[in-house]
C-alpha cells in the first residue's frame, strides 16, 4: 500500500514498520520535506514508481530511505536492482537497519547503497543524512546539466565547424566547389588516376561575352546568369566521381577522371546542349541571341612527365584556342605543348 504527500515525488520510503515509516514522515515533513511516497515493501515501491514499466517510470525521486530488512524482496537485493538500473541508478540510497541487521550493511554498500542509519534514528543524525544525500543528488544533478549542456555545445560546434569547412570549399553564389576545393581534388585524383593508370580529363568552360551580359542586364541578372548555368553545366555531369567548380569569374572547370578524350568530347556536347537548353537571352552577344559557352577539353594518362596543373594550362588554351574560332564550340589540347584544335 503506498501514501502520497504532495504531487511531485522527490523521496521513497520504504519501510514495512507503520511507527516507523509515520516517524520518519512525520519529522521531514515537519522540516518543509513534503513531497513523499511512503511504501511498505519493495514489490509496492516498484509498482508505484513504474519501475519496471518503461511507459509509468517516474524518475522524479531525489532520495530513497530504504529498510535493509524487508518481507519478499529484501532491501539489498532492491539496492542491487537500482544502482543497475539505467533511470534509477544516480539516485541516491540510505538504508535503515535495526541494531540487530547491521551485519547486512557491508552487502547493503556493495550493492549499492550510499550511507545508513540505524532504528530509531536520532531527529539530528536523520536530518542531517537526508540533508547530505539530498546535497549529493543536486550536485549530481547539475554535473548531468553541464555535461548535458557541454554535449549540445559540442554538437552545435561540430555543425559550425562542418558548415564552415563547407563554405571553406563552396563557391557561395553558384553553390559549387570553389578554387580551393578544386585544387585539392585536383591534386588527390591526379594521385589516383596516375598510380592506376588511367585516362584523367579537365575540361575548362567559359561563358562566351559574360562581360557585355553584365553591362546590358545589370549585375544582379549577371549573378542569376552564372547561377543557372553552374545548375545546367551541373545537371550535365552524372558521374560522382566527377567534380565541377567555379574556377574564376564566368570559368568553369570539370575534372574527370577515368574518362577518355572521347569521353570528354561526349560530356562537352552536352554541356552546350544544356546551355542552349537554357535559353538564356543575350542581345549583346555576337556570337548568338541566347547565352553560350566555349569549352577547352585536355585528357592524359597522367605519368611524371607532366603536372596536373600542366593539364589545366592544356585545357585553357584548348579554351582560348575555342574563342579564337568563334566561340560557342569546344577546342582540344592536341598536346602537353599546350597545341589544340577546335572540334567545329
Amino acid at each position: 500500500m503506498a501514501f502520497y504527500f504532495g504531487g511531485k515525488m522527490s523521496i521513497l520510503i520504504v519501510d514495512d514498520s507503520l511507527v516507523s515509516r509515520t516517524f520518519i514522515s512525520d519529522l521531514l515533513n515537519e522540516v518543509g520535506y513534503t513531497e513523499l511516497i511512503l511504501c511498505e515493501s519493495i514489490e509496492d515501491a516498484y509498482k508505484t514508481i513504474g519501475f519496471d514499466d518503461p511507459e509509468t517510470t517516474s524518475t522524479d525521486l531525489d532520495l530513497i530511505l530504504l529498510d535493509i530488512n524487508l518481507p519478499g524482496k529484501s532491501g539489498i537485493d532492491a539496492c542491487q536492482e537500482i544502482s543497475e538500473h539505467e533511470l534509477f541508478c544516480d539516485i541516491p540510497i540510505i538504508v535503515i537497519s535495526g541494531a540487530d541487521h547491521l551485519d547486512g550493511l557491508e552487502a547493503a554498500f556493495k550493492a549499492g547503497a550510499s550511507d545508513y542509519i540505524t532504528k530509531p534514528p536520532s531527529h539530528t543524525e536523520l536530518l542531517a543524512r537526508i540533508r547530505s544525500a539530498l546535497r549529493l543528488k543536486t550536485e549530481m544533478n547539475q554535473r548531468k546539466a553541464r555535461e548535458e549542456d557541454l554535449l549540445v555545445l559540442n554538437d552545435r560546434l561540430a555543425e559550425m565547424n562542418r558548415e564552415l569547412e563547407r563554405l571553406s570549399t563552396t563557391d557561395s553564389l553558384t553553390g559549387l566547389a570553389n578554387r580551393r576545393s578544386f585544387n585539392e581534388f585536383l591534386s588527390r585524383e591526379w594521385l589516383r588516376e596516375q598510380r592506376e593508370q588511367q585516362p584523367f580529363s579537365v575540361i575548362m568552360i567559359d561563358i562566351d561575352h559574360f562581360k557585355k551580359y553584365n553591362d546590358h542586364y545589370g549585375h544582379l541578372e549577371g549573378d542569376v546568369c552564372l547561377q543557372k548555368v553552374a545548375w545546367a553545366l551541373q545537371s550535365a555531369l552524372c558521374r560522382p566521381g566527377d567534380l565541377l567548380a567555379r574556377y574564376g569569374g564566368e570559368e568553369f572547370v570539370a575534372i574527370l577522371p577515368h574518362t577518355d578524350l572521347q569521353g570528354a568530347v561526349e560530356l562537352a556536347e552536352n554541356l552546350h546542349q544544356r546551355i542552349r537548353e537554357l535559353e538564356l537571352e543575350h542581345e549583346d552577344s555576337p556570337v548568338s541571341s541566347n547565352v553560350t559557352v566555349s569549352a577547352g577539353i585536355a585528357s592524359v594518362i597522367p605519368n611524371q612527365g607532366i603536372s596536373p596543373s600542366q593539364v589545366v594550362a592544356m585545357a585553357d588554351k584548348a579554351l582560348y584556342a575555342a574563342k579564337q574560332a568563334g566561340r560557342n564550340q569546344s577546342a582540344i589540347a592536341t598536346s602537353p605543348s599546350c597545341e589544340a584544335q577546335s572540334l567545329n
